[in-house]
């Protein structure tokens, strides 16, 4: 039962993580865009809040969780997608690093990135989250 019970916090921590992970480069988008400076600090307090509050916070506990159930169920180590998908996890914390010192260039008016870069960096967290979740499901080997 408590197997479960830290397994469905793993799951409810993974959508909070996504969700942010998905709208942070949404926002870097429409910064990148912005040119009235009353916008770009909205959006450097709405990509700040974001970060420290929801996405830190749930990529913290995706890892907590995630080590109790490998703790817990050490058998699962033994499985090839295992360590396919921590791969993945481990690639979507890289990701979330790069989005965490892009905020911090925004907030310091450092971007050179364009909008268009960020539409494409908007994708990289949905092509990560199907690599795992196709691994988690599938157990392809």
């Amino acid at each position: 039962m408590t197997y479960l019970l830290i397994k469905a916090l793993h799951i409810v921590a993974v959508i909070a993580w996504m969700a942010a992970m998905l709208y942070l480069p949404r926002l870097f988008v429409y910064h990148a865009e912005a040119t009235d400076n009353a916008v770009k600090n909205t959006l450097t307090t709405m990509e700040r809040r974001l970060q420290r509050f929801i996405m830190n916070p749930a990529m913290i506990a995706v890892w907590v969780f995630g080590i109790a159930m490998l703790v817990m169920n050490p058998a699962l180590m033994q499985a090839g997608w295992v360590h396919a998908k921590l791969a993945l996890v481990l690639g979507m914390s890289g990701l979330h690093g790069f989005f965490a010192a892009s905020r911090k260039k925004f907030e310091r008016g450092e971007n050179t990135r364009s909008p268009k870069f960020w539409r494409i960096m908007n994708e990289m967290p949905t092509l990560l989250l199907i690599g795992i979740v196709v691994l988690a499901v599938m157990k392809p080997f």
